[in-house]
C-alpha cells in the first residue's frame, strides 16, 4: 500500500485560545508542535500564524519566524495557508509566499463559512497561483464543495495549474459539502488521473473521514484547525490526533510516510526547504 501522508493543521484561523489550551500561537510553540507531530507520524504541517494574543496575522516576519522555528526542529514539509482569515485581502493572503514554502493551499472557490463568506473568486485564485508560480511554491488544492473541483479544472485549462496535483477535500464545514463517505467517493472519482488526495473532516467528522481515507488508500489531514477534541468532552493535542491516525494505519498494515517519502510522492524538490532572504 502507498505510504500514508499525514498533514497536521495545527492552528487555523477560526479556533480561539479560549476554546482549547493546546493551540500553538507563537513561532516557538509551532516549532515545538512540529517536532512532536513528526515524531507521532506527520509529514506535512499546514501553517497559519497568530499574534501572541491569538489574533490572526499574515505578517511576513511572523511567518518567517514560524518557518525558521519549524525548520530548526523538524524535517516536515511546510505548507502555508493562502486562505488566511475571513476578511483578509488577497495581497495579505499572498504576502507570506515570498518566503518560498514548499507548498501552499489554494481554495478553489467561494464558500459559505458558517455565517461568513470565504471569498475565492477566479481573479483571487489566479492572483494566488501567479504568486505561487513566481516563488516556486507547489499548490495543494482545497476543495470545500463539488463545484470547486470543476473550478480547478478550469484553472488547469487556463494554464495556471498542472495536473496531476495534490488535492485536499475539506468536508463538513457549515456551508460546504457534508462529510460522508458517499460524498468523498464522488469527489475522488472526479479527480483527474494521477492526482493524490487527502481528506480533512471537520469536528466530530475528522476521525470517520480519516478512517474512510485509510480504507480508500488516500491521505489524511488532522489537527486543531479542524477539530479540538480527542473524544467527547476531552481536548486533543495536535500530536495526539496525528498519533491516533498513525496507530490505526499501522493496524491496517499501511506504512506512514516520512517527510522525505512524502516529498517523493508529491513530486517536491528536496532542496526547496529554505526561506528566501
Amino acid at each position: 500500500m502507498q505510504p500514508l501522508i499525514v498533514t497536521v493543521a495545527a492552528v487555523g484561523a477560526e479556533v480561539s485560545p479560549e476554546q482549547t489550551p493546546h493551540l500553538p500561537l507563537t513561532p516557538q510553540q509551532l516549532g515545538e508542535t512540529a517536532a512532536r507531530c513528526q515524531a507521532a507520524g506527520a509529514s506535512i504541517i499546514h501553517v497559519h500564524c497568530r499574534k501572541d494574543d491569538g489574533a490572526n496575522t499574515s505578517d511576513v516576519e511572523r511567518f518567517a519566524q514560524a518557518l525558521e522555528a519549524i525548520r530548526a526542529r523538524s524535517d516536515l514539509i511546510v505548507q502555508f495557508t493562502t486562505g488566511g482569515a475571513i476578511g483578509m485581502s488577497v495581497e495579505e493572503r499572498a504576502a507570506p509566499l515570498r518566503l518560498r514554502p514548499e507548498m501552499a493551499t489554494l481554495t478553489c472557490g467561494t464558500v459559505n463559512f458558517g455565517d461568513d463568506v470565504f471569498e475565492n473568486s477566479f481573479p483571487i485564485m489566479r492572483r494566488l497561483l501567479h504568486e505561487m508560480q513566481r516563488y516556486g511554491v507547489v499548490p495543494e488544492l482545497e476543495i470545500f464543495d463539488a463545484g470547486h473541483l470543476v473550478n480547478a479544472k478550469r484553472l488547469e485549462r487556463e494554464g495556471l495549474l498542472k495536473f496531476p496535483a495534490h488535492v485536499d477535500f475539506v468536508l463538513g464545514v457549515p456551508g460546504g459539502l457534508d462529510a460522508s463517505v458517499r460524498n468523498l467517493a464522488h469527489l475522488v472519482d472526479a479527480l483527474p488521473n494521477g492526482c493524490t488526495w487527502s481528506v480533512a473532516g471537520i469536528g466530530r467528522e475528522q476521525l470517520p473521514m480519516a478512517l474512510a481515507a485509510l480504507a480508500m488508500e488516500g491521505h489524511v489531514r488532522v489537527g486543531l484547525e479542524d477539530n479540538i477534541y480527542y473524544a467527547k468532552g476531552r481536548f486533543a493535542s495536535n500530536e495526539e490526533l496525528v498519533a491516533r491516525v498513525a496507530r490505526v494505519a499501522s493496524e491496517l498494515g499501511r506504512p506512514i510516510a516520512t517527510p522525505a517519502e512524502a516529498r517523493s510522492l508529491l513530486g517536491l524538490k528536496p532542496g526547496n526547504t529554505r526561506a528566501a532572504p
